[in-house]
C-alpha cells in the first residue's frame, strides 16, 4: 500500500468531544510529516446525508480503516437496541478486524464516567495502552507521538530500531568474550548453530549482527555485555514475593537483578521457583528422584523470558515478576504489536519479535522458539498440570502474564457465586493454608451462625475441604 494511503478513523462521543474530534482530525490533515502518510481522517459528522443505515455506514469505515483512533471521554452515549453505543461498537469491531487501535482518555478520575464508559475504558486497558490527556493541546501532544510510532513500526519513517542502535559510549573493549565463547559453546551444543570460518567474539557479533560501523549495539551490550546496568539502568528484573494475594507491605521478600540478559532469566526463573511448592517423586524411573513444581518450569521461563525479549527498552519501566500466595505475576513495560490482542496470543501466531537482533542470540540458546507457539505452549502445559490457563492483559503501559497456582481464580469464584466475605475467606485460606470457624469470625466480621453457613456453602462447592472433629475443625482449600 503507497504510503500515502493511510485512513484512520476517529472514534468517540460526538456530541461531548466535538472540538477535540476536530481538533485531531485538523491537527493531523495539516501537519507537514503526518499529512504525507495519512490520506484520510474519518469523522462521522463529515459525511452527506442519506439513505444509508447508520450502523452500516461507522462500521464499513472501521473495517476500511488502517488506524483506529478513539477518545474516551465522560458519556457513553445512544444505545442501539442491544444496549450497546456506537463508540463500543467501533472499538469492539476494530478489534475483531485487528486493525491498530490507539486509546486516548480524557482525565484521570473514572468515577466521573458514567458506568458504561468506565467499564469501556477498563476493558480498552486491558487491550492497549491507554495514554491520558486532560485537554485538546494534551491530547494533539498524545496523539501525534503515537502516530509517529505507528508510522515508525510501519517502516514508514526511518528510523535505527532499539536494540540495532549502537550503544552509547561501548567499545569492543566492554564486550565479556568469555560470555561470547561460552554462548556460542551452548548455542552448537543445542544444535541451532553451525559456525564456519573464525570463531573470535568480534567475528560472532558480526555475524549475529550485532555490530554497527565496529561498535556494539544495545543488544550485543545487553547480551555480552560485562557490566550493562553501567549503559542501561532500567535493563532490570524486579522479583518480589508477597504471603497474601495483593500487594500490600510488608513485602516477605524481594530482589532486583540486574546484568546480561541471560543470567538475569535465570536469576528471575530461580526466584521464583524457590518460592512455590515442589513435589518430589520416587527414583523409580532416574537415578535421581524427580522435583514437580506446581507451576511447570517451561511456563514460568516463557513468561520471564518472553518480558525480557519483547519489552520495549526505550520505556524506563523495569520488568517485574511478582509470587503471591494464588498466582504469579509478569509485568512487562510495553504493549503487543500492532494487530495482535491478548485473545489471539490464545491462538497459532506467528513470531512477531520486538527486539529481534535480541530474541534471535536466545533462540539459538532455546531460550524462545520462532514458530510463535510460547504462548499456545503455556496454555497447553497449564492444562496438563490442571491449572487455569495464563491471563494475558493490557495494564496501562505494561504487558501483564497472570499464571495461577490453583485453580480458584477471580472468575472462577464469580461463576460459583461467592459473595464478597466468602472470596475473603478464601484468599485468606490461600495466604495461610487453613482457615477454623473462629477466624472466619474474626476476620470477615461475623457472626457464629453465618460463619457456618458460609463455610458450610463453600464445603458444598467443592472450594473448602472440611477437616477434623468439633472444636478441632478447619478448613483448607481443595483440590481441583
Amino acid at each position: 500500500m503507497p504510503a500515502t494511503h493511510l485512513k484512520i478513523f476517529i472514534s468517540s462521543v460526538q456530541k461531548e468531544l466535538a472540538t477535540q474530534r476536530r481538533a485531531v482530525k485538523d491537527f493531523i490533515t495539516h501537519d507537514p510529516l503526518l499529512s504525507r502518510f495519512i490520506a484520510d481522517v474519518f469523522l462521522f459528522e463529515d459525511i452527506p446525508a442519506g439513505d444509508r443505515k447508520v450502523d452500516d455506514i461507522y462500521l464499513g469505515e472501521v473495517a476500511q480503516c488502517d488506524i483506529y483512533l478513539a477518545i474516551f471521554g465522560n458519556q457513553y452515549g445512544w444505545k442501539n437496541d442491544g444496549g450497546k453505543s456506537p463508540t463500543e461498537l467501533e472499538f469492539d469491531h476494530a478489534t475483531k478486524a485487528h486493525r491498530e487501535r490507539l486509546v486516548f482518555v480524557k482525565g484521570g478520575d473514572d468515577k466521573a464516567r458514567e458506568p458504561e464508559m468506565a467499564k469501556l475504558v477498563r476493558r480498552a486497558g486491558r487491550q492497549v495502552t491507554r495514554r491520558r490527556f486532560s485537554d485538546t493541546p494534551g491530547l494533539i501532544r498524545e496523539v501525534y507521538a503515537s502516530l509517529v510510532e505507528c508510522l515508525e513500526n510501519r517502516g514508514m519513517i526511518i528510523s535505527t530500531p532499539f536494540d540495532g542502535s549502537v550503544c552509547d559510549r561501548a567499545t569492543l573493549r566492554d564486550i565479556d568474550n568469555t560470555e561470547v565463547k561460552n554462548f556460542v559453546e551452548t548455542a552448537e551444543a543445542a544444535g541451532r548453530l553451525k559456525l564456519k570460518g573464525s570463531r573470535t567474539p568480534k567475528v560472532v557479533l558480526k555475524n549475529f549482527n550485532l555490530l554497527r560501523d565496529g561498535r556494539p549495539t544495545n543488544a550485543a551490550m545487553l547480551l555480552f555485555g560485562k557490566n550493562p546496568h553501567r549503559f542501561f539502568n532500567n535493563a532490570q528484573v524486579h522479583c518480589f514475593h508477597f504471603h497474601g494475594t495483593e500487594k500490600r507491605k510488608p513485602i516477605a521478600s524481594q530482589k532486583p537483578y540486574e546484568g546480561r540478559l541471560l543470567e538475569v532469566i535465570d536469576q528471575a526463573v530461580e526466584f521464583v521457583l524457590g518460592k512455590i511448592d515442589r513435589r518430589v517423586g520416587t527414583r523409580a524411573t532416574s537415578i535421581q528422584a524427580p522435583v514437580e513444581f506446581e507451576i511447570p518450569i517451561p511456563v514460568i521461563t516463557e513468561a520471564i523470558v518472553n518480558a525480557v525479549a519483547h519489552r520495549n527498552y526505550r520505556n524506563n519501566g523495569f520488568v517485574q515478576v511478582i509470587v503471591f500466595a494464588d498466582r504469579i505475576e509478569v509485568w512487562n513495560p510495553g504493549e503487543l504489536p500492532p494487530g495482535l490482542t491478548p485473545e489471539l496470543l490464545r491462538k497459532p501466531h506467528g513470531p512477531i519479535p520486538q527486539n529481534p537482533l535480541i530474541a534471535e542470540p536466545l533462540f539459538r540458546v532455546k531460550y524462545v522458539e520462532k514458530a510463535g507457539t510460547g504462548t499456545t505452549d503455556m496454555i497447553a502445559d497449564c492444562r496438563k498440570a490442571g491449572l487455569p490457563e495464563p491471563d494475558f492483559e493490557q495494564r496501562g503501559p505494561y504487558f501483564v502474564v497472570t499464571l495461577w497456582r490453583d485453580w480458584l481464580t477471580d472468575k472462577v469464584m464469580a461463576s460459583l457465586g461467592l459473595s464478597h466475605r466468602q472470596r475473603q475467606a478464601v484468599r485468606y485460606v490461600k495466604s495461610t493454608g487453613r482457615i477454623t470457624s473462629g477466624e472466619y469470625q474474626e476476620q470477615i466480621g461475623v457472626e457464629p451462625r453465618t460463619a457456618t453457613r458460609d463455610l458450610t456453602y463453600l464445603v458444598e462447592k467443592g472450594v473448602l475441604r472440611r477437616n477434623g472433629q468439633k472444636r478441632g475443625t478447619y478448613y483448607t482449600l481443595r483440590k481441583k
